[in-house]
C-alpha cells in the first residue's frame, strides 16, 4: 500500500561523503518516541501537486509491530547532533506457500514484511533509506527470514526504484486496492440475506480450507482472529440456506460470502491536507447534507480533513449462486458498523486483480487504485533438497496457483 513506504529521491553524489555520518540502531522508546512521532507527521504521502496524507500514530510507534511473532524498529541518526533522520520497521511471520510437498502437506516459509520506511524531508537523497533497508535485511537474516517484501502503489516511483534498483527487489504481485467512504446515512440491507458472526475457531477452520492454495496465508491465523484489533468474522448466506459450516462434517453452505474486519484506527489515523477550497467545500457539503437529510441516501464523503480511521476487510471470499449479491450485502453490513463508529472514515480491501471479488466489493474508483505493487527479495538461497522434494520452492520464480490472495491485516 502507498501509505507504507515514504518516497526517497534519486541518488545524490554526496552520498558517499555523508554515509559515515549516518548511524543505524534499534529504536529505544524512552529516547526516540517523541522524535519518531514528529518524523511521522513530517512525512506526508502523495504526488506533487495533489493532496497529501499525513499519518497520525495512536500510542507507541512500535505498538502495531507487537502483533508479529518477531519484530523490530530501527532509526537512522545523522550528524554530530545524532538527529533522527529516518526510521524503518518490520515483522517476521511464517506463511504458507501455494505449493505443497509430495505428501500433500503445506510448506511454510519465514517472510519478513517492511511495514514503514520514512526519511525526513530535510535528509533525503543522502542514501539514508538504502542504509535502513540494508540493516533491516541483515536483522531479518539473523532471525531466520527466507524472504522480505514491501508494498507500495504503482505511482510511488521513487520507492519502487529504491527497492528494485538499489536493493535488488523484484516486482512480485499487483493486487487492487479498493476504497469505499463511510457515508453519514445507513445503507439498507437485503431482507433475503442472513448475516451471522463466525466464532474465531470456526473462522480459522473455514479460512484454512478456502485459502489452502493461496500465497502468504499466515500460520498463526488463530492469533489474528483472536486479536483485539479484529472486530469479528462475518458470513452472509441466503436465509433459506443451510446453517453455517459444521466443524465436524466440514461442510460449507452452497452459497456464501465471508470476511473479517480489522480495526486499524486503534493503531493509526489519517488526515488529508492540501486540497483546494472548492474541493474542501464540496466534500464537507456532501457530509453536512447527508447528515441533515439521511433519507436522501446521498453518497457523501466523510470528514477526511480531521483524523479518521479505517476498517480493513480481509479474508474476503465468496462461493455459489448469487455470491456477488451476498458479498455486497456483507460489505453493506460492515459499512453500517463503521457508520456507528464516528472515527471510521473508510472501508479498505485488497484483492487479486483477476479475483471476481473486484466486481462484488462496493468501492469508489476515484479513491481506489488498480495496482498495489508488492516487491520481494530472497534472503536465503533455496536448498537443493527443497527443489527436489517439492518442486520450485522459490516464491519469486513461482506463478500464483490461484487468483485469490490472502492479505494479512498486520501488513496494512
Amino acid at each position: 500500500m502507498s501509505l507504507k513506504i515514504a518516497e526517497e529521491s534519486l541518488p545524490n553524489p554526496l552520498v558517499g561523503m555523508v554515509e559515515c555520518l549516518v548511524v543505524v540502531r534499534e529504536y529505544d522508546e524512552k529516547r526516540d518516541k517523541v522524535a519518531v512521532e514528529e518524523l511521522e507527521r513530517r512525512c506526508q504521502f502523495g504526488q506533487p501537486g495533489k493532496p497529501s496524507i499525513i499519518i497520525d500514530l495512536m500510542g507507541d510507534p512500535i505498538s502495531r509491530l507487537r502483533n508479529f511473532p518477531s519484530h523490530v524498529m530501527m532509526v537512522a541518526e545523522y550528524g554530530k547532533e545524532r538527529e533522527i533522520a529516518g526510521i524503518i520497521s518490520g515483522g517476521i511471520k511464517t506463511v504458507r506457500r501455494a505449493k505443497k510437498d509430495m505428501n500433500d502437506f503445506p510448506v511454510y516459509v519465514k517472510l519478513a514484511c517492511i511495514l514503514g520506511l520514512r526519511v525526513s524531508p530535510t535528509h533525503r537523497r543522502l542514501g539514508i533509506g538504502t542504509k535502513l533497508v540494508q540493516h533491516l535485511e541483515e536483522w531479518c537474516r539473523k532471525n531466520g527470514a527466507d524472504y522480505t517484501y514491501m508494498a507500495t502503489d504503482c505511482s510511488n516511483l521513487p520507492s519502487i526504484d529504491l527497492f528494485t534498483v538499489k536493493c535488488e527487489y523484484v516486482k512480485f504481485r499487483t493486487p487492487a486496492m479498493l476504497v469505499h467512504p463511510v457515508h453519514a446515512h445507513y445503507k439498507p440491507l437485503d431482507p433475503g440475506v442472513a448475516i451471522v458472526q463466525v466464532p474465531p475457531r470456526l473462522a480459522e477452520l473455514i479460512y484454512s480450507r478456502i485459502f489452502a492454495n493461496s500465497e502468504f496465508f499466515p500460520k498463526d491465523i488463530d492469533f489474528i482472529l483472536n486479536n483485539k484489533l479484529n472486530l469479528g468474522t462475518f458470513m452472509a448466506l441466503p436465509k433459506k440456506s443451510l446453517p453455517i459450516c459444521d466443524s465436524k462434517t466440514d461442510i460449507l453452505p452452497q452459497s456464501f460470502a465471508i470476511l473479517s474486519v480489522w480495526n486499524t484506527k486503534e493503531v493509526f489515523k489519517l488526515v488529508v491536507k492540501g486540497v483546494s477550497a472548492l474541493t474542501y467545500a464540496f466534500c464537507m457539503g456532501t457530509w453536512v447534507l447527508d447528515t441533515l437529510m439521511p433519507w436522501l441516501k446521498l453518497p457523501s464523503i466523510p470528514n477526511i480533513f480531521s483524523p479518521f480511521g479505517i476498517y480493513f476487510l480481509y479474508g474476503l471470499h465468496m462461493e455459489g449462486k448469487g455470491a456477488s449479491r451476498l458479498m455486497r450485502c456483507l460489505c453493506t453490513f460492515v459499512h453500517n458498523m463503521a457508520r456507528d463508529d464516528t472515527d471510521c472514515g473508510a472501508l479498505v480491501a485488497e484483492v487479486g486483480k483477476r479475483d471476481p471479488l473486484i466486481e462484488a466489493i462496493p468501492h469508489w474508483k476515484k479513491f481506489s487504485w488498480d495496482e498495489d505493487v508488492w516487491c520481494i527479495k530472497r534472503l536465503k538461497a533455496v536448498k537443493q533438497e527443497d527443489e527436489e522434494s517439492c518442486g520450485p520452492s522459490d516464491l519469486i520464480k513461482s506463478r500464483p496457483s490461484s487468483s485469490v490472495i490472502f492479505v494479512d491485516p498486520r501488513d496494512f
